[in-house]
């Protein structure tokens, strides 16, 4: 009988391709429960990360921080996510990325050597995996071109597509950092949006 958990990353996997119980029940093995309380970390950065993570619940920053001390947001993952450094993970270098929780989250975390090792000879995960990479590399692609191409207020516009619901669970300095602006330029376009909103309903 699964967990509750398990059922969840059993879903994830089995929406990528179709997946023997087998080959399930070996990657189930590899994945443990961990719970990260709210502002600790899964990666610091300097550490040379070893696993792969399922987000069960809650949410996860990844982000860099300059020299001068400055952050900068490099994504979000929430529920149904996979999270990991992934370019230190895969160079087995230490990584430049912190990875911090922004609420109480609970994780399926897999050693990543163990993962290659059950994945390695069925067909089945070289599509899981192909896909994974496929779908990072194409959310990297849009978040550069989004952050060089497009406003503030469309980028704001797409960070709601992207993260449903997530605007209330956070704070608005970390989607200001995330878009790539000031906590007083978001709030602008907050309330330009609004007003917009207000004149449109009155029609």
């Amino acid at each position: 009988m699964y967990t509750q958990e398990q059922k969840f990353l059993i879903a994830f996997l089995q929406s990528i391709t179709d997946i023997p119980n087998a080959e399930i029940e070996k990657v189930l093995g590899v994945f443990r429960v961990s719970t990260l309380q709210k502002n600790r970390f899964l990666i610091n950065t300097g550490e040379i990360p070893t696993t792969l993570a399922f987000v069960v619940s809650g949410i996860l920053r990844l982000y860099y921080i300059s020299d001068s001390g400055l952050e900068f947001t490099k994504s979000f993952c929430v529920e149904g996510d996979l999270v990991a450094a992934y370019t230190a993970l895969l160079n087995n270098e230490p990584s430049n990325l912190f990875i911090q929780a922004l609420e109480d989250s609970k994780l399926l975390i897999a050693n990543y050597g163990e993962y290659q090792a059950v994945t390695a000879e069925s067909p089945c995960w070289q599509k899981v995996n192909q896909n994974i990479a496929e779908q990072l590399f194409m959310k990297k692609e849009k978040r550069e071109s989004s952050l060089l191409l497009d406003n503030a207020q469309t980028r704001y516009m797409k960070f709601k597509d992207e993260y449903p619901n997530l605007e209330g669970r956070i704070k608005q300095r970390l989607i200001a950092s995330y878009l790539g602006i000031t906590p007083v330029t978001l709030s602008r376009v907050r309330a330009r949006l609004r007003n917009s909103l207000s004149y449109d309903n009155e029609d």
